[in-house]
């Protein structure tokens, strides 16, 4: 800055205009990829048509979680009912918020902790199993459609109880009752204190909406 050498901003470097905006361009490149919704970028509260019947409560309880992530949020509903949308939908507003965010599908999440141990891999599993467990915004699709092998049952343990202990945001989807689930990670689902739970009483979309564009999970 152009100031006398008395001056307590003498010598400071400041960011001019076009190289902050290179900055925050990368920035919003790096969480979008960091995010993994690339095949979920259209899944937006914009594109989930929230007048359908059943889906009132949980779109508002999913809009305003997405506004302001804190605790956890457990979207319950069959196959169909927009769970999945809902859930990418806070993932796509966090991201555009510039909150780290990561969206897994759970079984493809033990998959991807899973190819760390391969040969070809550039990756220790000890590097990308603190990134999971700690990012700040974590939301697991389809919880209860994992493998039942003790590793994958224990390694999502693992990661739901550290983000338990430490009051992670994290939002989940399932279309199981919770005592099908590992009574530990069940338990934890239903801290009223933690977790909020809203059920989507909607049909499914896939059978009641063919002749519109409607599509959810």
């Amino acid at each position: 800055m152009d100031v006398p050498i008395s001056d307590p901003n003498f010598g400071l470097l400041n960011t001019c205009q076009c190289k902050q905006a290179e900055k925050e361009v990368r920035q919003r490149d790096k969480l979008w990829q960091q995010s993994n919704l690339q095949a979920f970028e259209s899944k937006t509260f914009e594109t989930f048509n929230a007048h359908i019947v059943g889906v009132n409560e949980s779109f508002a309880r999913a809009k305003a979680f997405a506004q302001a992530p804190k605790g956890w949020l457990l979207l319950v509903g069959g196959y169909g009912c927009g769970k999945t949308h809902l859930a990418a939908a806070i993932a796509n507003e966090a991201v555009r918020r510039e909150y780290h965010t990561i969206f897994m599908v759970v079984p493809d999440l033990l998959d991807y902790l899973r190819s760390t141990f391969g040969p070809s891999s550039e990756v220790a599993y000890d590097e990308r199993f603190e990134k999971i467990r700690n990012i700040k915004l974590l939301v697991l699709d389809d919880l209860g459609a994992e493998s039942s092998t003790a590793w994958a049952r224990e390694k999502l343990f693992q990661i739901i109880n550290h983000r338990y202990n430490n009051h992670l945001p994290t939002v989940f989807t399932t279309n199981v009752d919770l005592d099908k689930l590992d009574p530990r990670i069940a338990s934890r689902l239903l801290d009223v204190e933690l977790c909020r739970q809203t059920v989507i009483q909607a049909k499914d979309y896939r059978q009641t909406t063919r002749n519109n564009n409607i599509r959810y999970k």
